[in-house]
């Protein structure tokens, strides 16, 4: 405030004495946001506020600048070229030397990789390209294709490095997740750590993958983390209802438990409960001594996008699965594989995020400064056009800067939510145990659309080969063969 004081803008016996200011006030004494406590409120005068700027770099801020000029030059040109308002011209150059304080220079990005074709070499051809807070999301992609090519030892340690990230940003808050809830920094600034399904679903992965090399154990653990997870959620109507996770859970602890299907009791009725409640089908009874786990999931996943006057809403596009069942065919005997999970309901499910507030309030900051900024310029448009006094001057100085800053508030003000997802998941998930003999079976895998038509070009056939107990080595025990298949392929 101080400075408007040195310059007199502050000084409110002018403008009172100003006849058409006088009736501009009159006309908007109602509007809620149009008093000084408003202006208050919002820092605008303070010292702090301004350095806030600095968070915006040279190019950014040039822009932003070039654009509102560009909007408002008739305004403004009105405004300053008015004969008796030369002297004030000087402090438009006050209102860009604002936008620039803190202006630092920032290299440019390099240019993204060419992509090949090949989704496996373009995502680790993205991954070592990306900045630090995208890796994680490379990394899932990455998982997901590495583990539909069959190739495990490009999966897993993805999988682990981007657990391992998320478990280190998930709901802490650091310098860049700080930022990301300033009114002038993207929440895509803080580091990828991805919803509630996503994260669910690398934990699925990589349990998978436990699986397959023997550790049932280790894979219930994230079976299990993946459950709790989901129960993190504002609505709690659908907290911790995966199917599969809770029935997998229970029967690694069946099997774990000598055999005993009672021993993952509870855990089938979960899974059971949260079948009936989402009308899907219901996981059948545990087979403790099926030796081949055969892991399916087809249709596509959620895609993310930003909605809302100001895209401050996270919202979820749900594509229309081409498969929404899938049966396999192993000696003559057929497995149903019904889709146990929805991954798009699991999605739209999980309620409201604590950055929906935060966005919320950003986007209400951003309209109501932009209506300020509205009132200011035209006020001082009012003005200009009453009178060329020196009264009048002070007033129209005083709405002008006003307004101008706060349109330059307004466009500076981040409000579209984080849109990066893990776009390559699946939409069902589903699983079957079977009970094969030791050698060579060959495997026949269909989809069907919703009215049971397969797709018969996307009919998969494989061999599952169950080793001989008796062929192994001296104190090994026999693991059990894990399959995974997906109608994806990338």
């Amino acid at each position: 405030m101080a400075c408007f004081e040195i310059w007199g803008f502050c000084r409110l016996k002018f403008i009172q004495n100003c006849q058409a200011t006088r009736k501009l006030a009159e006309r908007f004494r109602n509007l809620r946001f149009f008093h000084l406590g408003f202006f208050l409120n919002f820092g605008f005068w303070d010292l702090g506020f301004i350095l806030d700027f600095g968070y915006w770099d040279c190019q950014a801020t040039r822009g932003l600048v070039k654009g509102f000029i560009k909007r408002h030059l008739r305004t403004i040109s009105r405004i300053t070229t008015h004969a008796a308002l030369l002297p004030l011209a000087a402090l438009l150059p006050l209102v860009a030397l604002l936008a620039f304080a803190g202006c630092a220079t920032t290299p440019p990005r390099p240019p993204p990789p060419t992509l090949t074709g090949d989704a496996l070499v373009d995502y680790q051809n993205q991954l070592a390209a990306a900045p630090e807070k995208d890796r994680a999301l490379w990394q899932y992609r990455l998982a997901a294709t590495a583990l539909r090519r069959g190739e495990p030892a490009t999966a897993k340690p993805a999988l682990d490095d981007a657990l391992s990230l998320v478990a280190a940003n998930y709901g802490n808050i650091n310098a860049a997740a700080a930022r990301s809830r300033g009114l002038f920094t993207q929440e895509a600034g803080k580091p990828f750590t991805g919803e509630a399904h996503e994260r669910v679903m690398a934990n699925y992965y990589r349990g998978i993958l436990y699986w397959a090399d023997g550790q049932p154990d280790n894979a219930r653990a994230l079976f299990r983390t993946g459950e709790l997870l989901d129960s993190d959620t504002a609505n709690k109507e659908y907290a911790g209802d995966y199917v599969l996770l809770d029935y997998l859970d229970g029967y690694v602890t069946a099997r774990l438990g000598g055999g005993n299907p009672g021993a993952g009791a509870d855990a089938l009725a979960r899974a059971r409960a949260s079948a009936a409640a989402q009308e899907r089908a219901a996981p059948p009874d545990y087979d403790t001594t099926a030796n081949v786990m055969v892991f399916v999931d087809y249709g596509a996943g959620p895609q993310k996008y930003a909605g809302g006057q100001d895209g401050q809403q996270l919202m979820y596009r749900i594509p229309q699965a081409s498969a929404v069942s899938a049966r396999l065919k192993v000696g003559g005997r057929n497995y149903a594989l019904p889709p146990y999970d929805d991954i798009g309901f699991q999605a739209i499910t999980r309620g409201g995020r604590l950055m929906d507030e935060i966005l919320g309030n950003k986007a209400a900051f951003k309209r109501n400064a932009d209506a300020i900024g509205d009132i200011g310029l035209i006020g001082a448009a009012a003005v200009s056009n009453s009178s060329n006094s020196k009264d009048a001057q002070i007033a129209t100085g005083a709405l002008l800067v006003a307004g101008l800053v706060s349109k330059l508030l307004s466009s500076a003000t981040e409000t579209r939510a984080d849109t990066r997802c893990w776009d390559n998941l699946p939409r069902y998930l589903s699983f079957a145990a079977l009970k094969l003999p030791p050698g060579a079976h060959e495997a026949e895998l269909t989809f069907f659309d919703e009215r049971g038509t397969p797709y018969a070009q996307q009919t998969q056939r494989f061999t599952i080969t169950v080793p001989d107990p008796a062929a192994l080595p001296i104190g090994a025990a026999p693991k059990d063969v894990v399959i995974y298949r997906s109608q994806m392929r990338n």
